[in-house]
């Protein structure tokens, strides 16, 4: 079942804040990257050092796959939309 919602880059980011957990899928669309991939990590925001909340994943595909870290503060301005796959329910979050 694929859900669609339209809501802010700020309102995304407490979505993902709130309902993304480790192992679930995340396909982040932000400028020109696309970054499918398994959640492995969430890391809420740092005020000592002013990171904002960060996940990690590893990213599918057949030629590329590793590990990366984005920081989603640092992307919201670019963010386009997002995917969230669990078990069998798929949300898109499309920004406004």
């Amino acid at each position: 079942m694929v859900k669609e919602i339209q809501m802010s880059a700020d309102d995304a980011i407490n979505y993902i804040r709130d309902n993304v957990q480790i192992r679930d899928t995340l396909e982040l669309s932000y400028n020109r990257i696309f970054a499918p991939g398994e959640v492995l990590n969430i890391l809420e925001e740092d005020e000592v050092t002013g990171e904002g909340i960060r996940i990690s994943l590893q990213l599918n595909g057949e030629i590329l796959n590793q590990t990366v870290e984005i920081d989603l503060n640092e992307i919201k301005d670019d963010l386009i939309e997002f995917r969230h796959i669990k078990d069998d329910n798929e949300i898109v979050i499309e920004i406004e």
